[in-house]
């Protein structure tokens, strides 16, 4: 592939920028959004993040990566890598990077999510597809993590 490629999808939340960011670090508030998935972490650069859950009453890593960068309630970026998917090896190139950014406008926040890329990782091209999901893409997520801050 040789263009790049990304899955990006925004939506406008009715809560301000620190209500959103704290939904999006706050591992109990990912569970409630993420597949039952606590994000686990320091949120430091350069740390290790984990996307914890249970299955079979016992504790599963789902999603593993690492904390790129972070500009505190306004942009997160971290590398997502699938520790279960035996058809990849766990190198860096194989990871994809998520990308988080929020905008506060009139007490609402617009978060945008992006994933990708996938024109440059193993099965890049099934990759895309599975998280494209037909052009829902992150929008489930999206609304999940609205609708739990619009409650």
């Amino acid at each position: 592939m040789d263009q790049p490629l990304f899955v990006t999808n925004s939506i406008t939340i009715n809560a301000p920028a620190p209500a959103v960011w704290d939904a999006l670090v706050n591992p109990e508030k990912t569970k409630q959004y993420m597949f039952g998935c606590e994000a686990i972490s320091t949120w430091q650069p350069g740390d290790e993040l984990l996307w914890k859950g249970v299955a079979d009453g016992q504790e599963v890593v789902y999603v593993k990566g690492n904390v790129i960068s972070i500009d505190q309630g306004k942009r997160l970026e971290y590398t997502t890598f699938d520790p279960n998917d035996a058809s990849m090896e766990d190198v860096a190139e194989n990871h994809l990077h998520v990308i988080y950014e929020l905008r506060e406008e009139n007490g609402q926040t617009i978060l945008t999510a992006s994933q990708g890329d996938f024109a440059t990782v193993a099965r890049g091209k099934d990759r895309y597809e599975e998280v494209f999901n037909g052009g829902l893409g992150w929008t489930p997520m999206l609304e999940k993590i609205k609708a739990m801050l619009e409650s």
